[in-house]
């Protein structure tokens, strides 16, 4: 097949990597059996044509354009995929993001007389306007996200928490559950002996504590919608039970400073390390040192850094967001924002060693089944092939 995805950003040679790794994986999956061409809207910040793995990738280099200017990308997107299928005709148009990804493959679908499939990655069907996240706080996002999701042959979503939001824009028959996949070979359980693991002091060039220390992890950027504040009072009420314990936080963004406050007025700031940005293919080695993997997120699609987590061998608990809810025990998924019932759950989990082998061990084998990229790859391959050629 000769497919277009629409993307708002993607990988470049010599610039950040604007695209999130399991996208990436996707592409290159499907660029080992078809002609990919990813048409990226926003970022890299450069117009540029370029190769990535067996796929061509068409950068738009739109930046942070807005007003009008957001109505002149819309356009040109539009044209330049107009212009390559008059070349040679696409098969398939695909929105990752069903704001403006999926207005622009909606549309292009529709005017070319082709199918078309968006899939619903982000917030956009969300809008929490104490911290001003989410799609349905922008008028415009709300209008091209609704056309997007009428306009499709279907609609991909990466876990049964986010279908039944979006059960009530897309039709059931249209609606389709399916993941972006983990990708197994990188995300694997450590395959030394527990004894010869790397450590988290290994990995920070730290001295050990005179103690051992139970590591926890926590993966992602420090914004509002992963509600690191509610993480931090959680680690304060554990701490005070399990003074042993270490909260290991990855990611970096604007609240890092109000949070290291809030560590310490908590006077938990001996418990927690802010470890910044890490290298995505670095992340194995620090779910591997970890005990336990904590997500506080408010909202999730579907949270890759727990079935990253997960596929390592990493016991999890955290909110009932994304996939949580359909992976792990009710015992270690708790409501949105209570620090008391996160830290009921993370002391079950350190009492009890025993249990914590057995979650780890169940949920990896729920990943393998259903997360992991060579089984999410062919159901992707298998809903495009069966939507109907020549939709209008």
């Amino acid at each position: 097949m000769r497919l277009a995805l629409i993307t708002p950003g993607f990988a470049s040679p010599g610039e950040a990597n604007f695209a999130i790794p399991a996208l990436t994986d996707t592409v290159r999956t499907l660029a080992e059996r078809h002609e990919v061409h990813v048409f990226t809207l926003r970022y890299p910040h450069r117009r540029d044509t370029y190769g990535f793995h067996g796929a061509t990738v068409h950068a738009f280099g739109w930046g942070t354009a807005g007003g009008a200017n957001r109505l002149r990308l819309l356009q040109s997107a539009l044209a330049a995929i107009r212009r390559e299928h008059r070349r040679q005709p696409f098969d398939l148009f695909h929105g990752l993001w069903a704001d403006e990804p999926g207005f622009v493959a909606s549309s292009a679908g529709r005017l070319l007389g082709r199918p078309s499939v968006v899939s619903l990655l982000g917030g956009e069907l969300i809008g929490f306007p104490d911290i001003g996240y989410g799609g349905l706080l922008s008028r415009s996002n709300r209008w091209l996200t609704g056309q997007a999701l009428r306009r499709a042959s279907a609609v991909t979503v990466g876990s049964h928490f986010l279908r039944q939001i979006a059960a009530a824009h897309v039709s059931n028959d249209r609606l389709h559950v399916l993941p972006l996949g983990v990708d197994t070979q990188l995300f694997k359980p450590n395959e030394m002996s527990d004894a010869s693991r790397i450590t988290f002091h290994a990995l920070t060039s730290t001295e050990p504590p005179a103690d051992p220390a139970f590591h926890i992890l926590h993966v992602a950027s420090l914004s509002p919608v992963k509600d690191q504040a509610t993480l931090l009072d959680t680690l304060a009420i554990v701490a005070n039970q399990h003074p042993e314990v270490h909260l290991h936080i990855v990611g970096s963004g604007p609240l890092q400073p109000s949070l290291a406050a809030q560590a310490g007025a908590l006077g938990a700031s001996a418990h927690v390390t802010f470890h910044g940005e890490v290298a995505h293919e670095q992340l194995p080695l620090y779910y591997r040192a970890a005990d336990l993997f904590l997500l506080s997120s408010r909202y999730e699609s579907q949270s890759m850094v727990v079935l990253e987590a997960t596929a390592c061998g990493c016991p999890v608990a955290g909110t009932a967001v994304g996939v949580l809810p359909e992976l792990l025990d009710p015992t270690q998924v708790v409501p949105v924002g209570d620090a008391g019932a996160l830290a009921g759950a993370i002391d079950a989990l350190i009492s009890d060693p025993a249990r914590r082998t057995a979650s780890a061990r169940e949920s990896r084998a729920a990943v393998l089944a259903h997360f992991a990229l060579d089984r999410t790859g062919p159901e992707l391959e298998l809903l495009y092939q069966g939507l109907p050629a020549g939709i209008r």
